[in-house]
């Protein structure tokens, strides 16, 4: 039986149809993925997106095709992840506005619409590659268009716009050298097509379609991911989150993604009448959220390190691990004796998350510098302690405001959070700590012991910029004493030496040292016999920190 007209039932059922197809084959998406990064989730986050779509479309009794995209449009945005996903968003908020006030549409109105939704995903990426998913997006429109006038059966007119996508999909490998390296179609449009071909093979379907769950599979050999190059990521971090703002204006969009392209890649920005929805590459989370916030309260926060998740699908004969993210994850309470006192620290590295725990911290959230926790990550790190009173260790002066903004929405516990702006300063604190403290008596101890402390860091500038009479070229050496650039250098040794020089005083008694990931154990025990060679007076101790981003953090006391 012909359908030459979509009402909103039907689509909704068809949109249901297009996200199981998609989380069916989400694993051979991943593994085509090796652009615009080879982390291989592309697959996992268009299923994802799509999903979050088909939830919201299924909702209710759904008559008018305008009101299901509608809220299909809204479910992906809020659901969208990654790069791929996001722009799966826009597809899909595109095609919403294509169908405004419509209340069934036909192929004419759905080629318009399709038109709309390419439109509106191009605009949303600001450097658009051929070879992608747009490509592969705007060869269906281009279809569409032409099909609408050939024929009226809407099955007829999808099977014409499946055909042309997929000619494109395989000319794709010639638009993107990566691709044809790697021997793969581009993942994102694949995996659009998925989306279509489900859709299309439910078009007759009158029975309920009831939709599918992701599910955890076992991986098969990603070929085309282990072909291509660690070091062709060039921003480690895949950083996405929500700035929440009320009608939110274009030029303002425009100037974040201009920002956004100025310490990162892969930058999509879109919006809605609520919320901007931001995905970025780049090696510095921290600055994105930095300007984020100066635009509105932000949500959904999500980090995750795109080398670890390459090197964690080519490592075949080690069991994978979890890339660094600060997804929040529900509570897991622990089923520990209730205590009067307990503590919650924000902490980057597994050499200081192992000394917060020898310390008697309760809980370690993975955050910092790039990787700042929300009040709901922090919240349920609080649920899992067991105790009256939590103190709070930010451990940097961009998580200060969140743990705040935890402290107040606290129902059954009473929270106290230490202003501590570095992880020397969380040690230090902790160092306070007595069984059978005084809550109250303790936190003002800690907030009197944290003002001792001096904190030197030595780290790498990701741009070139110009602060005061220090010039500054990408990549050079920065050393920090608190949040001031004290030290620009070009050898690490020499950079930390001078900054050593400024930090420590004729008062100093004590310097720690903390040495992160890219730092060797050699490395570090040749800079602390010189620290004891130059501070004969001071009592040093060499820690492994294992901490990203920073090659040193030192503290003074």
């Amino acid at each position: 039986m012909s359908v030459t007209k979509l009402n909103g039932y039907r689509l909704q059922k068809m949109i249901i149809a297009g996200a199981n197809a998609l989380i069916a084959n989400k694993q051979t998406v991943d593994a085509m993925n090796v652009f615009p990064v080879p982390d291989g989730d592309t697959g996992t986050n268009m299923s994802l997106t799509v999903l979050a779509a088909a939830k919201e479309a299924e909702k209710g009794d759904a008559l008018r095709v305008d009101e299901v995209t509608k809220r299909a449009a809204s479910g992906a945005l809020r659901g969208a992840r990654g790069n791929s996903g996001v722009i799966t968003s826009q597809l899909f908020r595109g095609f919403a506005k294509g169908l405004e006030g419509l209340e069934e549409a036909g192929v004419k109105e759905l080629a318009a619409a399709m038109e709309q939704g390419v439109k509106t995903a191009y605009k949303a990426v600001m450097k658009p590659k051929e070879g992608t998913i747009l490509t592969v997006a705007r060869a269906c429109a281009e279809a569409a268009e032409q099909a609408c006038h050939e024929i009226d059966d809407i099955e007829l007119f999808l099977k014409k716009v499946l055909e042309h996508g997929h000619i494109v999909l395989n000319q794709t490998p010639d638009m993107l050298p990566v691709l044809k390296e790697a021997g793969v179609v581009d993942a994102g449009g694949r995996g659009l097509l998925y989306v279509l071909e489900g859709a299309l093979e439910h078009i007759h379907t009158e029975e309920e379609i009831a939709l599918a769950e992701p599910t955890q599979e076992n991986k098969q050999t990603y070929a085309a991911l282990v072909s291509v190059d660690n070091q062709s990521i060039t921003f480690g971090y895949c950083t996405e989150f929500f700035i929440n703002v009320k009608q939110p204006d274009d030029t303002t969009i425009q100037q974040l993604k201009s920002y956004l392209g100025t310490i990162g890649d892969s930058v999509v920005c879109v919006s809605d009448d609520e919320i901007i929805k931001i995905h970025v590459h780049t090696d510095h989370p921290g600055l994105a959220l930095e300007k984020a916030l100066t635009i509105g309260s932000l949500s959904g926060l999500k980090i995750d390190n795109m080398r670890e998740q390459h090197n964690n699908i080519i490592d075949f004969d080690a069991p994978a691990k979890p890339a660094q993210s600060t997804t929040i994850k529900p509570a897991e309470k622990q089923n520990t004796p209730k205590k009067e006192i307990g503590f919650v620290a924000i902490s980057a590295g597994e050499g200081l998350t192992a000394i917060f725990r020898n310390l008697g911290v309760d809980e370690v959230i993975e955050g910092g510098q790039t990787m700042n926790p929300s009040t709901e990550d922090i919240l349920n790190a609080v649920e899992k302690v067991n105790a009256d009173h939590v103190f709070i260790f930010p451990n940097n002066k961009n998580i200060i405001l969140a743990a705040e903004q935890a402290a107040i929405l606290s129902e059954d516990k009473k929270l106290h959070v230490i202003p501590t702006k570095s992880v020397p300063q969380g040690i230090t604190a902790m160092f306070c700590y007595e069984s059978g403290a005084d809550a109250q008596e303790l936190e003002e101890a800690m907030k009197e012991a944290i003002k001792t402390v001096t904190t030197a860091s030595v780290t790498f500038a990701v741009r070139e910029t110009t602060i005061g009479e220090k010039q500054i070229q990408e990549g050079d050496l920065l050393g920090m004493l608190e949040d001031s650039i004290a030290v620009v250098g070009q050898d690490m040794a020499q950079t930390t030496k001078d900054l050593l020089a400024k930090a420590v005083t004729e008062d100093s008694e004590m310097i720690g040292v903390y040495y992160g990931a890219d730092v060797s154990e050699q490395e570090a025990a040749e800079m602390v016999a010189y620290i004891e060679e130059t501070y004969p007076d001071c009592e040093v101790e060499l820690q492994s920190g294992g901490q990203p981003l920073y090659y040193y953090i030192i503290s003074v006391e």
